[in-house]
Parts: structure tokens; C-alpha cells; sequence
């Protein structure tokens, strides 16, 4: 029963996998639908072997292996089938614990996120800049998006460095920023590389902003109530 429960580990990991990264389209290099393939013949194959194995033992616990195995084909089968709307609920999950998460929307030929208005009135989302997160408030009118000296910081940038001569607009009124670039901006599965964004000096920013730079570079952005889509 040992080698039983680690072909189980495996094929979940596995499983888990697909469904983590079916926006990539890929797992280790290999296509979604391929590797679900491999997924699929290799529980088969693991049917096949605890069978030949069982047929060793009494009856009784053969037909009792053979149903747990069936039992995790169906499961395993149809959290494939659904996982669409599986990670739309882990998704949802997800924002409701940790505000300005972005949420996938499945059903759509794009690449699409709804974000849900924060507390304060203000729509905020996660977004990850070079691979680090930061919470940043979707600002219409902000014409790039704009990063705290901290959160430039924690995303690489050597904000010490900067020439701090643009001037930008802010809630609270007039602030000097500084010109920058980002390896990548992603929001969800949206991404955009080498992105120019502004830093503001320090101590004269509460939080970063993500402007129509990155907003008018999508297909569309539309406020349904309480939600904000941003698709690709």
C-alpha cells in the first residue's frame, strides 16, 4: 500500500500543476493537454500494476484496491474537466482573504481579470513588477503608472540613483518622480514587458499607481458595478 499512496502524491502533484498553470499553456515545457494525456495513461498504468499485484492477494482486497483506484480516476477525471471553474473559485477565495487580488475569468477567448473595490472606495490590485508584489490603486488618471520609492526598491530599482525631474499630478497635489523601467508588469495572466514607469521621490507617495499606460494597452477595461475587467 506504500507504492499505492506515492502514485497517489505524484498524480495529484501532477494535477495540481496542470491546473496552477494551464494560462502558461505549458507544464515543464510540455503542452497542457499532452501532459494531461501522460496524467491520464499513467494512472491506467498504476491500475494495471496494483491489479497484478493484488491478484496476489485475496479477492476481497483486490476488489477493494481496484475500487479506491476507480474512485480517484472519476475525481482526478473530473477536476480536470472543471478545472476552469475550479481555479475561478480558488480565485475568488483568494480575493476575499487577500484584497486587490486579481481574479481569472474563465470563458473568454482573452486573457481577462476582474478586481473587486477595495473598502476605501478605490479599486487596488496585486500586481507583480520583475516578480515582486505590489499593491497598487488603478488610477484613470494617472497617464503612467507611477511606484512608490519603496515599492521601486523591492522590485530592483536603485531608487537612490534616480534623476527626480518629472513632475506628476497625485492626490495629494503636485510630486517630483523619476523615469524607470520594469523587466515585466503582470496582472493575473496579463503581462507586459520592458515597461517604462515613473518613480515618485520619496516619502511623497502612500501608494503605487497603475496608470493608463498599462490600461490603454488592453483590449478593454470596464467597471460592472463594484468590479473592474481588465481584459487582454
Amino acid at each position: 500500500m506504500g507504492l499505492f499512496w506515492i502514485i497517489i502524491a505524484v498524480i495529484l502533484a501532477g494535477v495540481g500543476l496542470l491546473i496552477a498553470s494551464h494560462d502558461s499553456g505549458t507544464v515543464f515545457g510540455i503542452a497542457s493537454d499532452s501532459f494531461a494525456s501522460m496524467l491520464y495513461l499513467g494512472l491506467w498504468a498504476a491500475v494495471l500494476v496494483v491489479g497484478v499485484f493484488a491478484a496476489r492477494t485475496r479477492f476481497r482486497h483486490a476488489s477493494r484496491d481496484l475500487a479506491y483506484w476507480l474512485l480517484i480516476l472519476l475525481v482526478l477525471m473530473t477536476g480536470y474537466q472543471y478545472r476552469y471553474e475550479l481555479q475561478d473559485v480558488a480565485s475568488r477565495l483568494t480575493a476575499g482573504l487577500i484584497p486587490g487580488s486579481p481574479m481569472s475569468v474563465s470563458g473568454s477567448e482573452r486573457a481577462a481579470v476582474m478586481i473587486d473595490k477595495a473598502a476605501n472606495g478605490h479599486f487596488e490590485v496585486r500586481m507583480l513588477a520583475n516578480g515582486v508584489t505590489i499593491l497598487a490603486v488603478v488610477d484613470t488618471g494617472a497617464t503612467t503608472t507611477v511606484l512608490t520609492s519603496q515599492d521601486a526598491e523591492r522590485a530592483g530599482i536603485d531608487a537612490s540613483r534616480l534623476d527626480y525631474s518629472w513632475p506628476v499630478m497625485t492626490a495629494n497635489g503636485r510630486a517630483m518622480a523619476a523615469r524607470a523601467r520594469l523587466d515585466s508588469l503582470r496582472i493575473g495572466p496579463i503581462e507586459r514587458n520592458d515597461v517604462t514607469v515613473l518613480v515618485a521621490a520619496p516619502d511623497l507617495l502612500e501608494q503605487s499607481l497603475l496608470g493608463m499606460q498599462f490600461l490603454s494597452s488592453l483590449s478593454s477595461f470596464e467597471m460592472r458595478g463594484d468590479r473592474l475587467i481588465l481584459t487582454d
